[in-house]
């Protein structure tokens, strides 16, 4: 069963594939090991328009419909997952952020320039004590006259090391306020008191770059606020759902990418006399994970086709990201057992496929987190 695409929606996971079958691929082995993002292709991402995926049109983006971003995602992590997930993480969370809830005068300052690639985008939520538990964060923001000063260390963020602004999750009201009270700011780079902390040294998605964001008595502007006060974390909320589309869609790639190695390998790898994909074990192997990606892409394009007819998606967002997530991470575990010890070997892809996708089943909200949303979404 496949999805039935329109030609545009097709034209463009067509040209990222042979963007990343020609610009990717060849070096991601070499990216993983420097364990750092390729700044050289910031403007090869940018002539594709894939830094402004999510941002309209009239406001300087590509305008790509829900559909169309998750197909050029899936597309990019086929090719290298640490690329997929900058380029996703850019356009979800710090530009897609601002698309949602920034006023006309943050519109115009930020989004042309993040659709560009002249600023990348890094999003702060997550805290070394507020991890799923968003509302736990501490960093705080104070009102001093007509700015904010902010205090406080944001970690995993993806492109912390490297972006021009950011958009910051802070507490604005009582410390033990949960949920309320936390706003969201836009900061840019080269603000006082910003300043890049430890670089992870991760599992997998090493081509991405992800750090520490430290806030020592950060002054903003009122006007850098997003929103009203006290607005931040329902804001988050609604940012992170359409992410875990991305997320699903990312999953959906590196499971294709597994899959065509284990494919390739079965056919060319011999023993007792013939092809190993001669062999039932190998072929059940195979036949599992082509049916279960293509019972995840059905889930997150149908979570896409949700976001771009206006509908509500939490529900079928936290399904396809859930799934695709966890069928991509048994899709590269059967491509290692398929290439053997070559499998265990940074020799062949799937090893390095092995690593990247554990990322999925964790970022933007864990598998348990997931669960918890559908059981709540389907009870209720």
């Amino acid at each position: 069963m496949r999805v039935e695409y329109t030609e545009e929606q097709r034209l463009i996971h067509r040209t990222v594939r042979e963007f990343a079958a020609r610009d990717l691929r060849p070096h991601a082995r070499r990216w993983d090991a420097e364990n750092a993002f390729p700044l050289e292709l910031v403007p090869k991402i940018a002539s594709l328009g894939l830094w402004g995926m999510t941002v309209p049109a009239d406001d300087g983006g590509s305008g790509l419909d829900p559909v169309g971003t998750a197909l050029a995602i899936e597309a990019l992590a086929w090719g290298d997952g640490g690329i997929a997930l900058s380029v996703a993480a850019h356009n979800s969370l710090c530009a897609g952020h601002i698309v949602r809830f920034g006023s006309p005068a943050q519109r115009a300052a930020y989004l042309p320039r993040l659709a560009s690639g002249e600023l990348l985008g890094g999003w702060c939520l997550t805290e070394p004590g507020a991890g799923s538990d968003a509302a736990a964060l501490a960093t705080r923001a104070e009102r001093r006259g007509d700015r904010w000063i902010l205090d406080g260390t944001k970690v995993f963020v993806t492109q912390g090391g490297i972006a021009g602004v950011y958009v910051v999750m802070a507490r604005t009201g009582p410390p033990n306020g949960g949920r309320r009270g936390i706003s969201a700011f836009i900061v840019e780079r080269g603000t006082p008191g910003l300043r890049t902390g430890k670089h992870e040294d991760k599992l997998g998605m090493r081509s991405s770059d992800t750090t520490e964001v430290i806030f020592e008595e950060c002054a903003v502007l009122e006007a850098q606020m997003l929103g009203t006060s006290g607005d931040g974390f329902a804001q988050a909320m609604q940012v992170l759902e359409g992410g875990r589309v991305g997320i699903g869609a990312l999953a959906l790639g590196l499971g294709r990418a597994a899959l065509d190695a284990s494919i390739e390998y079965a056919a060319g790898r011999r023993a007792f006399g013939q092809p190993i994909g001669e062999f039932q074990a190998i072929q059940w192997m195979i036949a599992d994970t082509a049916t279960e990606l293509d019972a995840a892409e059905l889930l997150v394009m149908d979570a896409a086709s949700r976001a771009g007819r206006g509908e509500s998606y939490r529900l079928a967002g936290s399904m396809a990201k859930l799934y695709a997530s966890e069928a991509a991470s048994r899709a590269a575990a059967r491509a290692v057992q398929i290439h053997g010890g070559y499998g265990f070997t940074k020799d062949y892809p799937v090893e390095r496929i092995y690593r990247d996708v554990k990322l999925c089943e964790i970022g933007e909200g864990t598998s348990e987190v997931q669960r918890m949303i559908i059981a709540r979404e389907t009870l209720a």
